[in-house]
This record gives C-alpha cells, structure tokens and sequence, in this order.
C-alpha cells in the first residue's frame, strides 16, 4: 500500500514538473515570438562619464530581447575594451558602437573646449602658480603687475585681470582622464600616455577670445600670477588695483611728498 502510494506520489510529481515546464516553454515562446529571440548585449555595469575609459571591471554582459536590443548594440566585451565613452553613459544601459571611440586625435582637448570659447596656454612657474599645485579643472584668477609709466616704480600696480577662469589643462595633463593621443612623429603614429605627466611648466586656460587676446597681452607685457578659488566661487567682484602707496598706509603722504620733491630726501 505504501510503495503505491509513493509511486502515485512521484507520478504525480513528474506530472506537475512537465505541466510547470510545458507552461513556462508556452510562455517562452510567446515571448519569443511577441519580442524575438534573447541575445547578449553588452551594458554598462556602473556610470561612465563622457571621456572616461572602459574596461571589463566597468561592463557586463545582460541577455536581451531582440525587439529591445539599440541599434549598434555591442555583443562581445572585447570591443570595449580601452575604448573611450563619447557620452555619458548611465548603468544598465547599453554599450552601442556611436557611444565609444578609440584614443585619436578627437579625443584630445578640442573636445573639451567649450563652443564660443578658446584654450589658450602660457608658461608658469611654481613661483607664479601655486606652487604648481593647480590642477586641470580648478578654477584661477590671473593678476598682472601693470607698469603704465614704464619703469617708474611709483606707478607699477598689481591688478586682477580675469577672474574664476577653468585650467583645461596642466602641461599634457587634462581635465578628464584621457589616456592617450596619437601623435606623429617621424612620419610615424605613436600613441603618447597623457596620464604620465606629473610635472608642468605650462598651463591651458579656457577664455572668450576677446579674454584669450587679453592674456596673451598680458604674457608679453608684464608678470602674471595665478591666484586658485574654490570651484564652486563663482563670484567676480570688483578689485581695486594695488599701488606702493597702498602698501604704506600712514607713511604713504610722506612717500608721496619725497617723490615730487627729491630733494626734500
């Protein structure tokens, strides 16, 4: 009676299980038939920003109805391997072939600079920079040590130029991590590894060009220096410029007595 009972059971068992498979292929196949077949699609694991490199620790494999599959959908990690996102990518999304780049001479700085704006670059030193402590996408105010009268110490003033300007770029180091350039050299494409260059004796600032013709005026006329400012000051405010005289407070009438009359010294 128990061996029956227990054959029944697994009979009726095995029948369920064929009955929950059957309905489950029955469902498979409408939704195959309704959205096509599943196929392997490659999607970002976690955001990517516009710029940034891809790697296999940043992607995944997700399988996907056909019917929902993007148009130059990406099936095979291999092909995004150390390509570089054109756009912001968001996680969950699709990896197509317009969204990603290989390192070139388009992905270098050009991309970076605003419409209506210009990079322009000037030599500094650690002297005049901060200390070369300034990194690309800190913001800067460039001071100038004007001399109207050209060489009278008296009239030599210190003034603020520009105000809250972005750093594009510090020597070969830009504001986003790009890897790499091609470069020729020698009749030869190398690719150059931007991420190397620590040290700099050169900045890039991004300006309107009527900014971008005032500093280069500034470069060849006078000494310049970097003052940097919290990213999130955007304020401009009106800076009187410095004279010696600010420099003397009370003494600064009897400075100014000597240099009309030398011969009072």
């Amino acid at each position: 009676m128990n061996k029956r009972a227990l054959t029944l059971s697994l009979i009726i068992a095995a029948f369920s299980v064929f009955m929950v498979y059957s309905y489950i292929d029955g469902k498979e196949s409408e939704v195959i038939q309704k959205f096509g077949k599943s196929m392997p699609v490659v999607v970002a694991k976690t955001d990517i920003q516009e710029l940034e490199v891809i790697d296999d620790t940043k992607v995944t494999i997700q399988s996907i109805s056909q019917s929902f599959v993007a148009p130059g959908a990406i099936n095979d990690i291999k092909e995004v391997s150390n390509t570089l996102a054109t756009v912001p990518i968001k996680k969950g999304e699709q990896i197509t072939a317009p969204r990603i780049t290989q390192p070139g001479v388009r992905t270098g700085l050009a991309r970076q600079v605003s419409q209506g704006k210009r990079a322009v670059s000037i030599q500094i030193s650690g002297a005049n920079a901060v200390s070369n402590l300034i990194k690309p996408g800190d913001r800067v105010d460039i001071v100038g040590l004007v001399d109207p009268q050209g060489g009278k110490k008296s009239s030599i003033r210190v003034k603020t130029i520009l105000q809250d300007v972005l750093v594009l770029a510090t020597g070969m180091s830009m504001t986003n991590a790009i890897p790499m350039v091609e470069k020729l050299v020698a009749n030869e494409t190398k690719k150059i590894n931007l991420n190397r260059y620590t040290e700099y004796s050169s900045m890039t600032f991004e300006l309107s060009p009527y900014e971008a013709q005032k500093l280069i005026y500034m470069t060849s006329q006078m000494q310049i220096y970097l003052m940097l400012r919290n990213n999130d000051d955007k304020q401009n405010v009106r800076i009187a410029s410095t004279k010696i005289f600010d420099l003397l407070d009370e003494d600064s009438q009897e400075v100014k007595a000597l240099l009309m009359d030398p011969v009072k010294k």
